[in-house]
């Protein structure tokens, strides 16, 4: 599994205890910043992720701002990206599992590091079920087909 991970400055400490998890599981991952604690736009750095994701470069993305709200959205533009916001372990599971996100976003100043771990290290690890979901997610690459 190949992994971007990215963040504003809302989400810099974060990050880099994501980047210590990542390597703890072996999981090769690129960090396309920021790299400093000034006001960035989170865009600058969703977008950039959410595409290269969307193109097949990466597996999945993890984005971190100071609620997660602004780079889901961000990245939610791109065009066959799933990007769940997600500040809690169920969701983490239930993300993967339902709606086979390639994409998550996490607010440092919503959770901390221990809990933004177990988040990832679920949403690493849990498979998505297909099923009755798949007949879901087709519904939506259709829309994005029509109208993106």
């Amino acid at each position: 599994m190949k992994v971007i991970i990215a963040s504003d400055h809302g989400g810099v400490n974060i990050r880099e205890e994501i980047k210590k998890l990542l390597d703890e599981m072996n999981i090769e991952y690129e960090d396309i910043g920021c790299d400093c604690g000034t006001s960035v736009d989170y865009p600058d750095y969703a977008l950039p992720a959410a595409e290269r994701v969307a193109k097949g470069e990466f597996d999945r993305g993890i984005l971190i701002c100071g609620t997660g709200i602004g780079m889901s959205i961000a990245a939610n533009k791109v065009k066959g990206i799933r990007c769940a916001l997600v500040h809690d372990v169920f969701s983490a599971k239930a993300t993967r599992e339902h709606n086979d996100s390639n994409m998550l976003a996490m607010g440092e100043r919503v959770i901390g590091p221990g809990l933004a771990r177990e988040i990832v290290k679920t949403w690493l690890t849990t498979e998505y079920v297909g099923g009755r979901h798949a007949n879901r997610l087709e519904k939506i690459s259709k829309y994005e087909e029509t109208h993106l």
